[in-house]
C-alpha cells in the first residue's frame, strides 16, 4: 500500500504522559473489575478464547511476515546445516509460524532449517493450524496446552528448543502466572537457548483508551469479548527473565506509528521487543 508507511523508533525511555493522558489514567481507577468477576475472567479465560477464534476465525491477525525482518537471528538459525528446533507459545492460528515454514520451504530449506511446535490455550485455534494446507507433521506439530501448567512437557524434551517465541500472548496470562511461564520456557530451552517476545507496551494507546470498568488491576485490563490484556513496563520484563535464569540481550520499547497519508491516519503504538537467552549456569 504505497499511502500507507510504518515507521518504528527502539527506545528504552517510557512514554511521557500528557495531562490529558494522566486524566484518561486516573478516570479507569473510579471503576475496576470486582473481585468476582476478575476471578470469573481466569476460570472461563479458555472460553473466551475459543469464542474469540470462532468469531473470527483466521481473519483476525494479519500473517506476521515482519518476524522474519525483525528477529533477524530466526533466519539465520533456520539457514543452519543442523536442524532447530523452535516452539511458538500461543501460535493463534499460525500467522507466525506458517510464514517462517513458507520461508523455509521457498529457499528449499525445510529439512535443515527449523522444526515448529506450535501450542495454544484455544482448542479451536489449534484446529485451525492442523487445517492449514502447509500442515504437515514432517515439519510442525501443534497441540493445544496452557503454558502456565506443567502440560507443556508431556509434548517436548526437557532443553531441547532452540528458540521459543511469545508474540503478544503473555499479555493475555494473568501476571501472577508470568513467572511460570518464563520457568516453563527454561526447562525447555537448551542452554543458549533465545525467547524472543513482542507485546503491548505500557501507555500504548489501546491501555489509554480503556473506559472506567475495564482495569482490574495495575496494567491489566478486560477488553469487550472477555479476554485480558497487560501492558509492560521495560524494567519489569527484564526482571521477569534475568531472575529467572535468562540474560537480556535486548529489551526495547517500539514506538511504531502508522501513517496512511491519503486517508490523515496517524496510529501510535507502543510494543515491548526483547530477546532472552537461557543462561547456561542457572
Amino acid at each position: 500500500n504505497l499511502n500507507e508507511m510504518e515507521v518504528d523508533i527502539f527506545t528504552t525511555r517510557t512514554k511521557e504522559l500528557s495531562s490529558e493522558e494522566l486524566v484518561k489514567l486516573e478516570e479507569q481507577n473510579k471503576r475496576l473489575v470486582p473481585e468476582f468477576k476478575a476471578n470469573k475472567l481466569e476460570i472461563d479465560a479458555q472460553r473466551h478464547w475459543d469464542l474469540f477464534y470462532k468469531r473470527n476465525e483466521t481473519r483476525f491477525f494479519k500473517d506476521r511476515h515482519w518476524t522474519t525482518r525483525e528477529f533477524q537471528v530466526l533466519l539465520a538459525e533456520a539457514s543452519s546445516s543442523e536442524r532447530r528446533t523452535l516452539l511458538e507459545v500461543g501460535c493463534g492460528v499460525g500467522n507466525l509460524v506458517f510464514p517462517l515454514l513458507e520461508e523455509q520451504i521457498k529457499q528449499e530449506n525445510s529439512e535443515q532449517g527449523f522444526y515448529f511446535y506450535a501450542c495454544d490455550f484455544s482448542p479451536r485455534a489449534v484446529d485451525f493450524v492442523r487445517a492449514n494446507p502447509l500442515y504437515d507433521t514432517k515439519h510442525i506439530t501443534a497441540f493445544q496446552c496452557d503454558i502456565t501448567t506443567q502440560q507443556v512437557h508431556e509434548h517436548i524434551e526437557a532443553a531441547s528448543l532452540d528458540v521459543c517465541t511469545m508474540i503478544f500472548v503473555l499479555s493475555a496470562i494473568h501476571p501472577d502466572r508470568f513467572v511460570d511461564v518464563v520457568k516453563n520456557l527454561w526447562q525447555l530451552l537448551k542452554p543458549g537457548g533465545l525467547v524472543l517476545f513482542r507485546d503491548y507496551g505500557l501507555y500504548d494507546m489501546a491501555q489509554l483508551r480503556f473506559k472506567p470498568g475495564h482495569k482490574i488491576s495495575e496494567n491489566l485490563y478486560m477488553r469487550q469479548d472477555g479476554t485480558r490484556s497487560y501492558y509492560f513496563a521495560q524494567e519489569e520484563l527484564a526482571e521477569i527473565f534475568s531472575h529467572n535464569g535468562f540474560d537480556v540481550l535486548d529489551n526495547n520499547y517500539v514506538h511504531r506509528r502508522t501513517l496512511n497519508l491519503k486517508e490523515g491516519i496517524d496510529v501510535p503504538r507502543i510494543f515491548l521487543q526483547g530477546k532472552f537467552r537461557k543462561r547456561s549456569d542457572s
